[in-house]
Formats: structure tokens, sequence, C-alpha cells
């Protein structure tokens, strides 16, 4: 953080921000959740029950323009920038939040083995959400996450399940949504209006020749992005290739800026193939939903600037929760060999 915000940035506040929001995490798992499953389960709960919140706000947000935005902006504790959206100011912000919240519906309702009408009702529940939100990258998320899922916990029977949401979705849309795409923003209003010099491709294609030119890393030239970009007519109005990942190897390069990835998320992953191997325990169920919330975090990244390190949206909450309860089952574990051995 402190490489990417404050040498890199020169973003005092923000790296300030940042080690105060990981602080308090640390804190807080260790010191209040400790080894209590329940204080952890409400904590999660609690935590769900937010980013609901957030998106039920946006739900009504073009419904109720001037009222919700007045919500928001009391919330928030400042004004509205882009709309429609939930509990923040900007949408790729929100992006995080509706990443994290819709794997998890969805797969929850599968793993703790909820009546199939709960189920579908998560499933509309969660399409109305991603629908609404206008985030392409948080729909990638959710069909990996969850394809991931169902593949692992159902194995062939997961292509029947698959096959039948396809079939529903082509048929809602047919019906429903290609006919109504003008009456209120939506994501599909969203895709048509793309404008093609802030293609995602284009930008990545322009950050990829940045990166060709200052292969060590910017902050190893002593340059930052408007140094390298002020004649560039692709980044004039002040984009970025909209990558997280993309642009953190741009700033630190690639030997300097793999590792840091590699310890970032290495411990994490190795949980995530536990958990997808215990896939059908009941004791992993809700590791399970943390996991697929956190892949589709991370895959949302490579769509927005702003990912872990950045400590946007939900992403540091998912992160340390997933590293506790993998501390929790594992000090379990040798409670109950230990108990086996008396």
């Amino acid at each position: 953080m402190f490489l990417y915000n404050v040498i890199g940035f020169s973003e005092y506040m923000v790296f300030i921000a940042n080690a105060i929001c990981i602080g308090m995490c640390a804190i807080y798992f260790n010191y209040f959740v400790g080894l209590d499953a329940k204080r952890f389960s409400i904590s999660i709960y609690i935590f769900i029950a937010f980013l609901t919140f957030s998106a039920i706000v946006m739900v009504f947000n073009p419904f109720y323009f001037a009222e919700i935005n007045n919500l928001r902006s009391m919330l928030m504790g400042e004004p509205v920038v882009q709309s429609p959206s939930g509990i923040a100011t900007y949408q790729f912000n929100f992006g995080y939040q509706l990443a994290a919240l819709v794997p998890f519906l969805v797969i929850y309702t599968f793993v703790f083995k909820k009546a199939f009408l709960i189920k579908i009702l998560s499933l509309l529940a969660c399409l109305l959400f991603i629908y609404l939100g206008m985030q392409r990258s948080v729909l990638v998320g959710f069909v990996v996450s969850v394809f991931l899922f169902l593949i692992l916990y159902y194995n062939y029977k997961a292509i029947f399940i698959i096959a039948f949401a396809a079939c529903a979705g082509f048929v809602f849309y047919t019906y429903v949504l290609k006919d109504n795409t003008d009456t209120y923003n939506n994501i599909l209003t969203k895709n048509e209006h793309n404008m093609e010099e802030y293609n995602r491709s284009t930008l990545a294609a322009e950050n990829l020749r940045i990166y060709s030119e200052y292969p060590y890393g910017l902050i190893f030239y002593g340059k930052d992005w408007s140094d390298v970009t002020y004649r560039n007519e692709v980044f004039s109005s002040g984009l970025t290739s909209h990558n997280a990942y993309l642009m953190f190897l741009t700033y630190v390069g690639p030997f300097l800026g793999l590792g840091i990835l590699g310890g970032l998320y290495y411990k994490v992953g190795r949980i995530i193939i536990n958990a997808f191997r215990n896939v059908k325990k009941t004791e992993y169920a809700l590791m399970i939903c943390l996991c697929c919330s956190f892949i589709a975090v991370s895959i949302n990244s490579l769509s927005h600037n702003s990912w872990l390190v950045s400590a946007n949206g939900p992403t540091f909450f998912l992160y340390f929760a997933i590293l506790h309860l993998n501390f929790m089952l594992n000090r379990e574990a040798e409670t109950e060999v230990l108990t086996g051995l008396n």
C-alpha cells in the first residue's frame, strides 16, 4: 500500500485511511470476534444486510431520484456524483458492494439447503440488482463464481441447472427486457450507449503500450500516470485502463508487483482451494459463500481501478473474514483431534 498509494500516487490521506481500515478489521476480528462462532456469523449477516440495503436503495433510485439521492448524500456525508447507485458516491464503488453481495445471496441458498422457492427468489433479486445496477463486471463475476460453485457442488448435474437458467434468462430477455430497455437506465442501455473511446480493450491496449515504455514500473522512473498520459488522446480526460491489476503492475513493475500480488493472494488462494475441496461439508458452507464473493470482487477489479489495496467497498472485510474463518476452522479441527486423543 505504501508503494502504491504514497510513492506511486502521492496520496498520503488515502494511505492513512486504508491503514486505518486494515487496523480496524484486524482489531475487530481478533479482539471482538475471536473464537466465538456466533459472533462471527452475526457479523457476516450484518455485513450482508448492509450490502442488501445498499442494493435496495439502488433499486428505488431511478424511480424516486431526488429523494433517494438526498438519502444517499445524508448517509455518505457528501454530495452524490453518479446515479443510479446504492450507499456510494460513485457507481464504481457501488459495483464492489454488488459484486460481493449477489454471489453470496445465491450460493447461500444452496449450501444451507433452503427451499426451492427461496432459491428462485434470491436469484431473481440478484438479477434485478445486476440489471438496474449497470455493472457488467459484476455480471461476469457473478456468472463465473456461481458457475464454478455449481460445477463443484453438483458435478454433472450442474449442466442441467445451468441450461435451465440460460433458457430462463433468454426467455426473460426476449419477452420482458428486450422491448423495455429505454424505460430507465440499466445494464442493457449502458452497453448500447458505450462509446468506443471508453472501450475497456482499447484502454487496456493503451495501458500496455505505456507499460512497455516503462517496464520497471512508473515509481522507478519517478513518474505518475499524469506524466505519461498528458499527450495521449485516449487518456486525455483523466481516464485509466480500468484494470486494477494492470494499473498496479504499471506503477510498481512486474517483479515487485507480482511478488506483492502473490503475497496478498497466496494464503487466500489456498483457503479457497481447500474450501472447494470440502464444498459439500456443512462446516464449510459459510466459507464457500465468502470465497465466492471474494472471487467475484477480484474479477470485478479487472474492469475498475480500485481493488483490495485501494480498500474499495467490502474487499478488506471479505479478506479478513476469510482468513479469520479459516483460523477458526483450523482451531476447531485441532480441538477435535485433541479431544479424540484424550
